[in-house]
């Protein structure tokens, strides 16, 4: 199998079925509203909210088609080793041609357009995808992506935060902009959260984020600590599964951080519904 159809095999389990670690997160959310349905009108309404997804989910494998109409637009990630010997070219080829493949396999919306103004002319193929590279030690390949819905992507946000706030700033505008999203990204959410570097690099650590298996915290304990705190706080706003109401609002929050200008603390929110479609292949020495 080349890496151009691992990818596109990736691409298109990815569209209809939730990694493990997103299906427990829920499964963990329905168990908890269901636990305060007695008391919690808001309860009752997410625990509906979150049976209807997981008999969506049960549809789509049935049916053996994507699990949300908004198929996402494709946010891949290549990591790419400096002696990988596989050339940057064929590499993007593949990316390319894997992600084709599958918009045409599983049924993929097609919902990108050419430039984001005047013609807004669709492409009708659901591509270009969005890739950003980075070369890392060694001599391998792994590509990610995220099928990104633009419901919660409409949501995300960026704040230049004063330097001297420290943590108290950070919770604070992650939970604001998660209050001001409410029910539009199709909650309960994932949140990913990008500290440091610039505006725009901070945006793409808060998409990384995302990337990252929900049961793994961030390896620097006074960041995980702030995960949880950030998590805390936005089950504090009681938007509830579909904006309804109820006890979780996120799913989980991971954060991750880089080194930033001394004049600096930017912050960039990702929002991600509950559909947190992910794609993962690692280059074995295949063709591409």
């Amino acid at each position: 199998m080349t890496l151009t159809e691992k990818l596109a095999d990736a691409l298109v389990h990815a569209a209809r079925y939730l990694d493990e670690d997103v299906l427990e997160r829920i499964h963990w959310a329905l168990d908890q509203e269901r636990a305060l349905a007695d008391a919690s009108v808001g309860s009752r309404a997410s625990s509906a909210v979150l049976e209807a997804i997981l008999a969506n989910l049960q549809e789509a494998d049935k049916q053996g088609l994507p699990m949300c109409q908004d198929t996402g637009m494709f946010l891949v990630f290549v990591d790419i080793g400096r002696a990988c010997p596989l050339g940057l070219g064929a590499v993007e080829r593949a990316v390319l041609d894997g992600c084709a493949a599958a918009v045409d396999r599983a049924s993929f919306r097609r919902s990108v357009v050419e430039e984001p103004v005047y013609d807004r002319a669709n492409t009708g193929r659901n591509l270009p995808p969005v890739i950003w590279w980075n070369v890392v030690a060694g001599d391998g390949l792994e590509i990610q992506v995220l099928l990104k819905g633009f419901g919660s992507e409409n949501c995300s946000s960026v704040r230049m935060l004063n330097p001297t706030g420290g943590e108290q700033a950070v919770i604070q505008a992650v939970q604001e902009i998660v209050r001001n999203a409410g029910g539009k990204p199709c909650p309960p959410i994932f949140v990913g959260v990008g500290l440091g570097g610039t505006m725009d690099r901070a945006s793409y650590l808060s998409k990384r984020a995302l990337l990252r298996d929900v049961r793994i915290s961030n390896p620097d304990q006074r960041y995980a600590q702030l995960e949880e705190s950030i998590t805390e706080q936005l089950q504090h706003l009681s938007i509830g599964s579909g904006g309804l109401g109820g006890a979780i609002t996120a799913l989980h929050v991971a954060v991750e951080q880089e080194s930033t200008h001394i004049a600096g603390l930017p912050l960039a929110v990702s929002i991600n519904c509950w559909a947190d479609r992910k794609a993962h292949v690692v280059w074995e020495g295949e063709d591409a």
